[in-house]
């Protein structure tokens, strides 16, 4: 039994020899070229890339100039990021039949996903001495122009593609994207109204006025925010920067003084945020409040881009006396079209310093010791041409009475919003 073993054992390990030595031995292809390539072909499209490349590049050991495999090679290497070895194929294929204008188009945007868009400028200005009416090339034009920063000859080059071609979807919505892009400004306004159940107090009435500005460096915003509560008058004015550090790292600073009466006199905030693998982000960073005194809030996140769909996980850490204050929330986003356009659900529980709905002559370590839970839910949309946003929210609020540990009321937020892009 043994022996029979041994002897199968050797038969296998000499026909695995013997196909290796078969393999070694068949460095050219030999075989029908068009059957291979609708098989590379099928394999590519099946998520199946490497094995689809192996095979292309094998068929044109016996046929390199076949052009359609090679090109199809090279847009296989742009689809997995390899744009060097994309841009060498594209070439090569080119300069064999310079007449193949999806050639043109497949290379061109190699080189603007490879973020090389003076190379793609090039490459348009050539393949439009052979097809100079191709209305996907002149735009693939525009689009190289604005991402190399000439915003002007961007818009310029839509604009002679339209003359001709008035009716074009494709020119007519870059365009559009083009403009909306360019509207670096914005005004908005937000208002909400707090109605208490059972009249437990009088409604509450909260209003922010901004201006925003997004410039290379970042976005930079000023607001003043206006709330009557308990028959008072508030103002407090804010500032916020997100400044870009680097590829997937920004920041947040945040600084914000009043000499209202239930404001905080000065509230500040830093926070770093990085990008993660696996479309995750994180964010470390602290809050500052002073009324009497001064309370540092630490804080962070974990958010997670999976689809459409953003999840995001918040904590508040709060030390002080008689202990630790801890509050959170998690929110939940699902987008429709873009960021402008999206609905939202979120939980969370404890005092949040986000917050300014302080009450009258209460310090503010009793303020985060108090309990509290909430849920909120948002629908935010925008007109088509993106120049219009508009917002609606609705909350409901659990929370501890101030003057009575262990009891609670009840008040339902609503609130809307309006934004206006310009240039």
């Amino acid at each position: 039994m043994i022996l029979k073993k041994i002897v199968i054992a050797n038969i296998l390990m000499m026909l695995l020899f013997s196909a290796h030595q078969l393999n070694a031995q068949e460095k050219v292809f030999n075989g029908d070229p068009d059957n291979a390539f609708k098989v590379a072909r099928e394999l590519a499209f099946n998520g199946k890339r490497k094995q689809a490349q192996d095979s292309l590049r094998f068929i044109l050991t016996k046929y390199p100039t076949y052009l359609d495999i090679r090109a199809f090679l090279a847009s296989t290497y742009s689809w997995d990021g390899n744009y060097i070895g994309a841009r060498k194929e594209f070439a090569i294929v080119l300069k064999d039949d310079s007449k193949r204008e999806n050639t043109w188009i497949a290379a061109i945007n190699n080189e603007l996903w490879a973020e090389k868009p003076f190379k793609a400028l090039e490459l348009t200005k050539q393949a439009l001495i052979y097809f100079p009416k191709n209305t996907d090339i002149t735009q693939l034009k525009a689009k190289s122009e604005f991402n190399a920063g000439n915003t002007e000859e961007a818009l310029a080059t839509i604009d002679k593609l339209l003359k001709v071609y008035p009716e074009n979807k494709k020119a007519i919505d870059y365009k559009e994207s083009i403009n909306n892009l360019l509207r670096n400004n914005s005004i908005g306004i937000n208002y909400s109204v707090d109605i208490y159940d059972k009249n437990d107090r009088d409604a509450m009435h909260y209003t922010t006025v901004q201006y925003a500005r997004q410039t290379k460096y970042g976005s930079i915003t000023a607001k003043l925010n206006y709330s009557n509560r308990f028959k008072t008058d508030n103002y407090l004015y804010e500032l916020d920067l997100y400044p870009r550090i680097k590829e997937g790292m920004y920041a947040y600073l945040s600084a914000g003084f009043s000499n209202s009466p239930l404001n905080p006199s000065f509230r500040y905030g830093a926070e770093l945020y990085t990008s993660l693998p696996k479309s995750f982000e994180a964010s470390l960073g602290i809050r500052g409040i002073k009324f009497s005194s001064t309370t540092i809030i630490y804080t962070g996140s974990i958010g997670w881009y999976t689809g459409n769909s953003y999840w995001v996980f918040r904590p508040y850490i709060t030390p002080g006396n008689p202990g630790t204050s801890k509050s959170g929330s998690i929110e939940y986003r699902k987008y429709r079209t873009d960021a402008d356009n999206y609905f939202t659900i979120a939980i969370g529980f404890g005092v949040s310093p986000e917050l300014d709905r302080f009450v009258a002559d209460l310090d503010q370590e009793t303020i985060f010791q108090l309990d509290s839970q909430k849920l909120n839910l948002g629908y935010f949309f925008s007109s088509k041409n993106k120049k219009n946003a508009w917002g609606l929210r609705a909350s409901v609020f659990r929370e501890e009475k101030p003057f009575s540990k262990g009891d609670y009321f009840l008040y339902t937020s609503l609130g809307v919003s309006y934004h206006l892009r310009f240039k």
